[in-house]
């Protein structure tokens, strides 16, 4: 099996943390161009915050609400090896401790793809890392499809409403093999069964298909759309099944996540479960891999940190929660990692 030859995941993805100043700072190290970065504060409760370098500098939405993009001082510039912060409390906050989330589409804003029925206005887009970032224009018409432009089929899409305060919608490969079920970032809900949102069908190499709904696909409402194919050695997007054990399921993923984010799916007792976020530099090591919870403000939870441990090849479930380890239940994840990958194409030993 062929793998993509990525010899440094860094140059794609990476975590970066800083301490705010409450004025501006450069935000460098990341190792690539930052062309979407997702911001938290670690200390205290304060909104998530993303960026995008399509939308532009200073448009921010937040995912763990609903609200309108809106323009705010939060990052202020993107970098070829980072990006900088401006006065936003929420993303530089004096006394407060940050991580952000940073990925590389295109290196740019990119320019309209036409595969789809409707245009994107942009689309930036890394085939090598399997990560595209598309501008929309909705018509309200069901079975509209719109182009990724990753040359491969994603295993998950994010799209959110940029001047409504509908839901984030979450589809992932996982759910439901013709794209009928999706999950809400912003909520806690189990994923949901809806004909208006993918249309019942499963995106292609070239497009993703949407409903109606008010939520993906408003007559003349501007939507954002992340979509993301897995990448064997560097990306993985996959399910597994709860045993409510703390010897619990090992996922593998071959190659060492640097970032993981895991729902439960499946309906039942709770019926609202969080979302988690796991990565390797809070603290970044087994036992200690605090988490945040990517639809709730809370600050970084560091009273129980053995949730999960992080492996050379995958990550093993060590907690009994409902949000990561019902019993009888199926969570699905998405995971970024340290690639194992070396430039003759041959998976390298883990360390």
């Amino acid at each position: 099996m062929a793998y993509t030859t990525i010899n440094k995941s860094t140059d794609y993805f990476n975590t970066k943390l800083w301490s705010g100043n409450g004025s501006s700072q450069a935000l460098t190290g990341v190792g690539h161009q930052t062309d979407m970065v997702w911001i938290k504060s670690r200390t205290d409760t304060r909104k998530h915050n993303m960026y995008d370098v399509v939308r532009g500098v200073q448009k921010r939405i937040v995912p763990n609400d609903t609200p309108a993009e809106d323009t705010v001082p939060g990052v202020t510039a993107f970098g070829t090896d980072g990006f900088t912060v401006g006065s936003e409390t929420d993303t530089n906050g004096g006394s407060r401790n940050f991580v952000g989330w940073s990925w590389k589409a295109g290196g740019g804003q990119g320019s309209s793809n036409t595969d789809g029925s409707i245009n994107t206005t942009y689309t930036s887009v890394n085939t090598t890392a399997g990560f595209s970032i598309s501008k929309y224009t909705g018509n309200a018409t069901s079975g509209a499809t719109i182009g990724h432009g990753l040359g491969v089929t994603p295993k998950m899409i994010i799209i959110k409403g940029l001047g409504t305060t509908y839901n984030w919608i979450v589809g992932h490969n996982s759910l439901s093999t013709n794209w009928s079920k999706y999950l809400t970032l912003s909520t806690g809900d189990t994923a949901q069964t809806a004909t208006n949102i993918f249309n019942d069908t499963a995106p292609t190499s070239s497009v993703f298909s949407i409903g109606n709904a008010l939520g993906v696909n408003t007559n003349n409402s501007d939507y954002i759309a992340y979509c993301f194919a897995e990448k064997q050695g560097y990306s993985k997007f996959g399910s597994y099944a709860g045993n409510q054990n703390n010897d619990g399921t090992f996922v593998y993923t071959g190659f060492k996540p640097s970032f993981i984010i895991i729902k439960r799916y499946s309906s039942g007792n709770p019926t609202s479960t969080n979302w988690q976020m796991f990565d390797n530099k809070r603290i970044g090591y087994n036992p200690s891999n605090y988490f945040l919870f990517p639809s709730l403000v809370n600050a970084e939870d560091t009273s129980n940190p053995q949730w999960l441990d992080i492996h050379s090849n995958g990550f093993k479930i060590r907690n009994t929660g409902a949000d990561l380890n019902n019993s009888g239940h199926d969570y699905i994840y998405m995971a970024f990692g340290q690639s194992i990958v070396g430039s003759n194409n041959i998976p390298c030993n883990a360390r």
